[in-house]
């Protein structure tokens, strides 16, 4: 079975402090699915990746095989602080996780294509006092609210706005979130999850960007703080939709005269293409779309040719800007 669960998320970033209890949660990892009959089964790979050291085995993290939710398998203490930042006397270590998914009965892997980055922040402290925390620390982590839905596929959960260690350690606060949307986007923030759902396929070629706000208001008795930040869903591509014509014009007439200098132009013939932005390096753009004169004499092939010409341009349907590519001939 060809494996089409992928992560809306290439990357995850994460703080974790000395002596923080086993059990406690870190993050919920979430993936999409391209087929409703898929199923995710969340695991990690078995060792932790050091900066400027090899690799160690991960004896401190696990994940919940259906959720996604990463948490401490134990504490870490002083003495694993050490290890894992080699000896280095600076108050932060960065290690590397990798996060996989597969099906379930199937062979766990970690092939990067079904694998997704968790960089975890080794702090040489206590975790701070909630009361010590900005609405920004408490609410959101410092990586930016920004995914990666491909289009034409099933709904799904895609993100949880609450951060679990926070709601595992603050539970005098209460915080409670909102999303901000346009009538009509295809986006559902559900409360009582704190989740965000994809509801419908999404067709880059109809929008390839959502922008939104994530509103999160923090109460401790009399006191309210709130603070808002983008949300941002990028659309991927499927090459689905054919290259067409302006107008249906699939046919361009052309006057040869005499003495035409070497480079004339003669004639031209325009295709434009919603689905795909021109890539680099340019030759693979090229090799995608060629041009090619159809004949049996000789000569005509010695004597013209075709030149290429292509350019990114936008298209507005629906009033959204959606890039595209022009192809002169």
């Amino acid at each position: 079975v060809a494996l089409g669960l992928y992560f809306p998320r290439k990357e995850y970033f994460e703080n974790v402090y000395i002596d923080e209890p086993a059990g406690m949660p870190l993050l919920r990892i979430h993936a999409l699915r391209d087929s409703h009959e898929e199923v995710a089964h969340f695991h990690l790979c078995q060792n932790l990746r050091v900066p400027r050291a090899r690799l160690q085995e991960n004896n401190w993290f696990q994940i919940r095989e259906k959720t996604g939710l990463l948490y401490l398998r134990k504490s870490l203490g002083r003495e694993d602080f050490n290890m894992l930042s080699v000896g280095n006397w600076m108050p932060l270590s960065k290690v590397m996780l990798y996060v996989c998914v597969s099906h379930p009965f199937q062979e766990k892997q970690c092939d990067s294509t079904t694998c997704t980055t968790v960089f975890l922040s080794f702090i040489n402290a206590t975790a701070p006092a909630c009361s010590s925390l900005t609405a920004r620390q408490l609410c959101f982590t410092e990586m930016d609210l920004s995914f990666h839905i491909k289009e034409n596929k099933p709904p799904g959960t895609f993100h949880q706005l609450q951060l679990p260690s926070v709601h595992h350690l603050c539970q005098n606060l209460s915080i409670s979130y909102k999303l901000l949307a346009a009538e009509g986007v295809p986006f559902r923030y559900n409360e009582n999850t704190t989740s965000v759902r994809v509801t419908q396929r999404l067709d880059r070629e109809e929008r390839e960007r959502y922008e939104l706000i994530a509103k999160c208001t923090v109460r401790e008795g009399f006191r309210e703080m709130q603070v808002e930040v983008p949300f941002l869903v990028n659309v991927l591509d499927e090459d689905d939709s054919p290259p067409f014509l302006p107008n249906g014009t699939d046919t361009a007439d052309a006057v040869v005269e005499f003495n035409r200098k070497e480079g004339t132009v003669l004639s031209t013939l325009t295709v434009y293409d919603a689905d795909t932005t021109p890539i680099y390096p340019l030759e693979s753009s090229r090799k995608k779309y060629t041009g090619t004169i159809i004949t049996d004499d000789p000569w005509i092939s010695e004597t013209f040719h075709v030149e290429h010409i292509f350019d990114e341009i936008h298209f507005s349907p629906n009033g959204s800007q959606v890039r595209g590519t022009r192809h002169e001939y």
